[in-house]
């Protein structure tokens, strides 16, 4: 287990060579799926570079988010982009951003697209918590059980026996590419993959975040939070379904009061009046709760907006 080898003058980072690895599978699996599923792709060669170019940055730059510290201790890091700081699903995740803007127009919807998108990233995933578990990166626990892995690396802070949780993940998300592939079979709306893929990884990503070891940006929510979050994701949905009836005026009226109501909770509310105890999450483990009612809400507005599809 090491973070890197070299052959001759060149220094390659072990994480780097699975995260191709896992980049160049998940492209010709995602190929293959929007195929199957009658999906032109003919714009990712009238807009190769630009997807080249979403890819790569949104990919630094959730890893530079996510170890924040390292950045701000060594701004100079910031330009060395072979050292291994890049997030596949980052990348995943700006792909999305992307192709949802360049299909609005299209006959095919984002959901379709999101369908394959997801069981492509979720293979890709495997290879690319594999390459963290060999170059000992988001690290667990330390752990009893007979299958932990002790790691002789500074980048690591215990020197006993910890949770080898990145094989737990790629182990899930093995799992979970086959098990969305038979949902993909027997589904008959857009959307069945998308929706039971994000809450099951939701799920997953709860629990094995709770075994990591390594260092997170923390978040702490109160319970009311998450109730205004299903409201405000809600109150998204039907905006959704309605916004083609509604007036501009009615449009500006729904805008405002979003921003006075969530913004009056966060500052009035959550700010001065709650004193309840506050539970602490990993920062992965609120953005898959984020995921998980966005997903809920979008794919219920798509069906009841397509009800052919």
């Amino acid at each position: 287990m090491f973070q890197a080898f070299t052959i001759g003058p060149i220094h390659i980072w072990l994480h780097a060579v699975f995260m191709l690895l896992g980049i160049w599978l998940a492209v010709e699996f995602f190929l293959r799926l929007a195929r199957s599923a009658n999906l032109s792709l003919s714009h990712f060669k009238e807009h190769a570079w630009w997807y080249l170019v979403a890819f790569a940055l949104s990919g630094r730059i959730f890893a530079i988010v996510a170890h924040y510290r390292a950045y701000i201790k060594d701004p100079l890091r910031l330009l060395i982009v072979w050292d291994g700081g890049f997030s596949f699903l980052g990348g995943a995740i700006g792909i999305g951003i992307l192709l949802m803007w360049i299909t609005r127009a299209h006959r095919t919807t984002f959901l379709q697209w999101l369908d394959v998108l997801l069981p492509a990233t979720c293979f890709g995933l495997v290879f690319d918590w594999l390459g963290r578990f060999l170059a000992g990166q988001a690290y667990g626990k330390p752990t009893d059980v007979f299958w932990g892995v002790t790691y002789d690396t500074p980048s690591v802070r215990y020197v006993v026996p910890v949770h080898p949780v990145q094989l737990y993940y790629a182990l899930f998300f093995f799992a979970l590419t086959f098990l969305l592939l038979v949902i993909r079979k027997h589904s008959k709306r857009a959307g069945s993959e998308t929706l039971y893929g994000i809450i099951i990884a939701t799920l997953g990503t709860f629990l094995f975040e709770y075994l990591r070891g390594d260092f997170s940006i923390p978040v702490f929510a109160y319970r009311m939070d998450f109730i205004v979050l299903i409201l405000f994701f809600a109150s998204l949905g039907l905006y959704a379904l309605t916004e083609k009836h509604l007036t501009e005026k009615a449009i500006l009226l729904y805008q405002i009061a979003l921003v006075v109501v969530v913004g009056g909770y966060l500052i009035v509310v959550r700010g001065f009046v709650l004193e309840h105890p506050t539970m602490e999450f990993r920062i992965s483990q609120f953005l898959a709760i984020l995921a998980l009612f966005a997903s809920i809400v979008y794919v219920a507005v798509h069906r009841l907006r397509h009800p052919h599809l």
